[in-house]
């Protein structure tokens, strides 16, 4: 039988892709920590070409999908999906994500990590995080049973048939229910958690009617009874999903980055992604097509019909991403790197099985991985072995290919940023060569470039955004909507100065996804019509002028602020929003308020009818609301891009004091690691603005930098996320150069030295160690 092909790759998601179903060849549904359901209709097959629609909308993380088919009550299916809401959402794929939902089944009392359903016995089931599992009936949308006794959180459920559920647990044990909800027995033997489960296709060689697995890289095979029949291995890290093939073959994904295909009890084909987690794989049952959702955002098909798979040179495409995509030291296991073969062993020897990994010891230095391949009886490179923190499996997008860096180079001041592509897999010299040759800059910054990337990827510097973990940050007022994070973005120092402090140019906060910021706000309209505030919402001109402002805007971020009558009007519609759009429907208007504050000075020069400012329209419509933090985190974003422009600098020194107060008053106490973020920017930018001429030279400085000082070493103190105690320590760091006075009131007064030590202790990042360094340094005179 022939092998698996990329078939396509599915661009739309912002966050990792948790969930996969595959219902129908002419569809795919995937759901993703980016708090929606998108459904993938297939256009054409000959190249495979989808188009995507958000089937449904969150408040948080959707980790858990399944779909029930056609029926006479339901001729479209049902969408069903839940997440970190512990909310369960029936949808019919063919609504529009604004309209009300089928139905919301209500029980769970903590993230929803599993879904499963047996249409034949009318039952949905799921899982979740409060160690429940839960059965609702189809239509009828009660919990009619509560299955109990587990000892952890339920990470896996298969509704085995119409009379039978099988449960997985964190407490490394499977458990079978009846469909009343009464229990049978357990099953003991997995050695760690159970995080997968799927029914075994009659026939099976092994004469399993199931199999488990989970964080013990072991496929099992069970019977019901609870006699253990077999064991496949191969996976080299935990296994997430676990499917059967309408051919009588599994499938399995994992945290080996690896979809892997199982005929009779050995693996055929292993499908290296280029990504850190293959979350799920789903199959289709009419074709056998597979499709995969991954943490680098993408949701990928798979087909081994040659009429189906993709164009040679988008294949070629994948295949590449593979090979040059980074592994963290971490996710493999490399005792001693001594002793590792060299690239002769490629040539010498074959591998034993399908998939095995070998690390190879480069000339370089460097540790490449490379996969064994049955089929084509070759090793295959998967990737680079990287120890860099900065190595998350995210890749940030530039001039259509994937990095796992982008920096922002000043080379001159005045001029915008250089763009410094980089993977941690590349030779840090070839990099900077490629830099210097593609912005004809003199050879002689070739060490200064390579030396800065090495040192800036040992560790993430100014701008990373890494993943948030817990809260989302967007929250339940956000909907859907995501924007501004960038995973794995650094902005970099200029290639020559190699020290911090003092920090001298202005930190903007200015990546979006500005198709999202438009259909958000289009769609927060139309339901303010649909809830009869028509008078409230945007008529055919404003709509115009969204549409007008998105291209120029989009063409400013990208290059030094600028005046523009799009822009402008952009300024005017965003404010007329905030001025009369409930405080619920606010978020994507201030986060596009903050990406004009960094492109036009059209922001800080508006005035409003009584003169108000753009400060006095955020005070009563971004930090009305003390209870909407995600409003004022962009409000706060919103300030911090102000410096981003000479007339944003201007009236961000004059309203010091109310923004000052705003922030210090709505901030102080937060657990919001984005607005914790947003402060500690925004006081850098002052930082920077109050050691530069001519504000230094002005008297009101030196009592300004007391009083961020006492701001910032608070956050330095007490806050827990390393990139907002980063950013508070380069800010501290700058202002010690106001002057003497400001240095003594650190060191004696506000007690720098503690809140820095407290800093040391709780964040072991080299770039937090070399900055405290300066500080210490600073304040020894």
């Amino acid at each position: 039988m022939a092998e698996y092909k990329l078939s396509a790759s599915l661009e739309e998601h912002e966050d990792d892709v948790r969930g996969v179903v595959f219902p129908h060849p002419s569809f795919v549904l995937s759901a993703s920590r980016d708090a929606t359901v998108r459904l993938w209709k297939l256009l054409s097959q000959n190249p495979p070409k989808y188009d995507c629609t958000i089937a449904a909308h969150g408040s948080t993380f959707i980790n858990a999908i399944t779909y029930l088919a056609p029926t006479s009550d339901f001729p479209d299916g049902l969408i069903i999906s839940g997440g970190k809401d512990a909310i369960i959402e029936v949808r019919q794929p063919g609504k529009p994500p604004e309209e009300n939902a089928e139905a919301l089944l209500l029980g769970h009392s903590h993230n929803v990590c599993a879904l499963d359903i047996c249409s034949e016995g009318g039952y949905v089931v799921s899982g979740s995080w409060d160690g429940s599992a839960r059965i609702w009936g189809i239509g009828k949308w009660e919990c009619d049973a509560v299955l109990e006794g587990h000892d952890g959180s339920v990470w896996t459920i298969l509704a085995y048939d119409r009379k039978t559920i099988i449960t997985g647990c964190a407490d490394h044990i499977i458990r079978v229910f009846d469909s009343r909800g009464k229990f049978s027995h357990t099953i003991q033997g997995s050695t760690d958690v159970v995080r997968a489960l799927c029914r075994i296709p009659s026939g099976h060689p092994s004469g399993a009617d199931f199999a488990s697995a989970g964080n013990d890289n072991i496929i099992r095979l069970w019977k019901l009874d609870g006699r253990q029949v077999g064991e496949l291995l191969g996976h080299e890290n935990f296994i997430y999903s676990l499917i059967s093939l309408p051919s009588g073959e599994l499938a399995s994904s994992g945290e080996d980055r690896t979809v892997r295909i199982w005929r009779g009890n050995e693996c055929i084909q292993t499908i290296t992604h280029p990504a850190i987690s293959v979350w799920g794989v789903a199959a289709c049952s009419e074709n056998g097509d597979l499709v995969s959702g991954a943490s680098d955002r993408k949701v990928r098909v798979f087909s081994r019909v040659p009429e189906r798979q993709a164009e040679p040179e988008n294949i070629q495409a994948f295949e590449d991403s593979v090979k040059s995509s980074s592994i963290p030291q971490q996710a493999v296991s490399i005792p001693d790197r001594e002793k590792l073969p060299g690239p002769e062993f490629l040539q010498q020897k074959s591998g034993t099985k399908e998939g095995q990994v070998q690390m190879i010891q480069e000339p370089d230095g460097s540790v490449s991985a490379h996969q064994w391949s049955q089929g084509s009886q070759l090793w295959m490179s998967v990737g680079t072995v990287v120890d860099a923190v900065g190595s998350s499996g995210k890749k940030t997008s530039y001039a259509g290919k994937d990095y796992d860096y982008v920096f922002d180079v000043d080379i001159e001041d005045g001029k915008p940023p250089l763009k410094l592509p980089y993977n941690l897999s590349q030779n840090p010299y070839e990099a900077a060569t490629k830099f210097i040759q593609d912005n004809e800059l003199p050879m002689t910054y070739l060490d200064q470039v390579a030396n800065f990337i090495t040192t800036n990827t040992q560790g993430a510097m100014l701008g990373q955004s890494a993943q948030p973990a817990g809260v989302d940050p967007w929250g339940s007022s956000a909907g859907a909507y995501r924007t501004g994070e960038t995973p794995s973005a650094p902005s970099a120092q200029p290639p020559g100065r190699l020290k911090v402090l003092p920090h001298k140019t202005y930190l903007a906060i200015k990546t979006a996804n500005l198709r999202t910021v438009r259909k958000k706000l289009e769609e927060l309209n139309e339901q303010l019509i649909f809830e009869g505030s028509k008078t409230l919402a945007l008529d055919k001109k404003l709509l115009s002028d969204l549409e007008n402002t998105m291209k120029p805007l989009e063409t400013a971020l990208a290059s030094p602020p600028t005046a523009n009558s799009s822009l402008t009007l952009g300024v005017n519609l965003v404010i007329y929003i905030l001025s009369n759009w409930p405080p619920s429907h606010r978020l994507p208007a201030l986060d596009l308020l903050r990406l004009l504050a960094a492109a036009t000075p059209a922001v800080a020069d508006y005035r409003g009818t009584s003169s108000n400012s753009i400060v006095d329209i955020l005070a009563s419509s971004g930090f009305d609301d003390k209870d909407r933090e995600n409003n004022i985190m962009l409000s706060v974003r919103a300030f911090g891009n102000l410096f981003e422009t000479k007339e944003g600098r201007s009236l961000a020194d004059k309203a010091f004091k109310k923004i000052h107060h705003l922030v210090k008053a709505s901030s102080t106490g937060t657990s919001n690691r984005n607005l914790t973020i947003a402060v500690a920017t925004l006081y850098l930018n002052y930082a920077v603005l109050l050691t530069s001429t001519p504000y230094s030279l002005l008297p009101s400085s030196l009592d300004r930098a007391l009083m961020l000082l006492d701001d910032l070493i608070t956050l330095i103190g007490s806050a827990v996320d390393s990139e907002a105690v980063y950013r508070g320590l380069v800010g501290a760091g700058t202002l010690l150069g106001v002057g003497e006075e400001v240095r003594e009131a650190a060191a004696q007064f506000h007690d720098l030295p503690a809140a820095i030590g407290k800093a040391e202790g709780r964040v072991k990042e080299p770039r937090v160690k070399a900055v405290i360094g300066e500080i210490k340094a600073l304040l020894k005179g």
